[in-house]
């Protein structure tokens, strides 16, 4: 049976989209499309993914696009998704073999669930790591919405779900952000899905920690504004205050660390003053502390070097 409506975004591409889709190959039975996203690429990525579309007999249809923007991309496509469930996946993350039909089967076992959260494995900079079980959600969907803001609850990751179309309608991922899209998107649906749970690891989310920090050096603090005008958007569907602002805690801390590992300890105090003053669990006021402590001995030692150049 054709369920599954699958969603890529791609800019620039062309070197692992074939792989990426050769992942899903063995998932033909149950997929009806592949909705490929062409975010105006420049190195063919259109011709390469057609061609292995063609050779693995998976039926790519290709969107072109414009926004560059993940977001937006993915938007692109889902305005366009024709079947029961959808599941998205980034072009250069990779599909387990058997995923998509284990997610199908715990869809049919929990008739009532309309977002089938699965684990990932990941990896860094090319060599696995932990695999990511999802734990912690609960039958009510404020609860799981506001404790997955909050970081309370494991992560998912884009290519670990399976959420209907019904569930999806109207929602769309935030575009013009530099991070954090996917968590504002995923939190829209928690809101409102009833959702399942499946330990086995369904995909491999490839992470670059050079490019993953480097969404938070860039223009730091307009980037800050500009998500944190869109996470305070979440109000709309209920998720409380409290929650939205322990969200904003750990995504400034994530970019006081940044800052304080490249040497810019004046970024990095101002955002970790907005950590600090943040509702947090224990884990991250013990984080808040130690780089807080970190930065003034940083801070005496460069003041020291000075009056040492100084007297030479």
């Amino acid at each position: 049976m054709k369920a599954v409506s699958v969603v890529i975004p791609a800019h620039n591409a062309a070197a692992t989209i074939a792989t990426t889709l050769a992942s899903l190959a063995g998932e033909a039975e149950v997929i009806g499309e592949v909705l490929l996203v062409d975010d105006a690429s420049t190195d063919g990525t259109t011709a390469t993914a057609l061609r292995a579309a063609a050779q693995l007999s998976l039926p790519l249809r290709v969107l072109p696009s414009n926004c560059l923007d993940a977001g937006g991309a993915r938007n692109v496509a889902l305005a366009e998704a024709l079947h029961p469930w959808v599941y998205l996946i980034d072009a250069d993350d990779l599909h387990l073999d058997g995923g998509l039909r284990a997610l199908l089967r715990q869809a049919e076992s929990q008739p009532k669930a309309d977002m089938i959260v699965g684990a990932y494995r990941r990896r860094v900079s090319g060599e696995d790591r932990q695999i990511k079980v999802p734990n912690g959600y609960q039958a009510a969907c404020l609860a799981n919405a506001s404790a997955y803001v909050k970081g309370d609850i494991r992560s998912v990751a884009v290519g670990s779900v399976l959420a209907s179309r019904r569930l999806i309608g109207e929602t769309r991922f935030p575009v013009g952000l530099a991070y954090d899209e996917d968590t504002l998107f995923w939190a829209r649906l928690m809101s409102k899905a009833s959702l399942a749970m499946m330990p086995q690891p369904v995909m491999v989310y490839e992470v670059s920690p050079t490019r993953s920090d480097d969404r938070f050096a860039i223009n730091p603090a307009r980037r800050f504004l500009e998500w944190r005008r869109e996470l305070r958007t979440l109000t709309d569907c209920s998720i409380p205050v409290s929650a939205l602002k322990a969200r904003e805690g750990l995504v400034a801390l994530k970019i006081a660390r940044v800052h304080y590992a490249r040497g810019d300890l004046d970024t990095a105090a101002r955002f970790l003053a907005v950590a600090a003053v943040a509702p947090k669990r224990r884990s991250e006021a013990w984080r808040c502390l130690r780089y807080k402590l970190k930065l003034a001995v940083r801070r005496r030692l460069s003041a020291q070097q000075i009056e040492l150049q100084g007297v030479l």
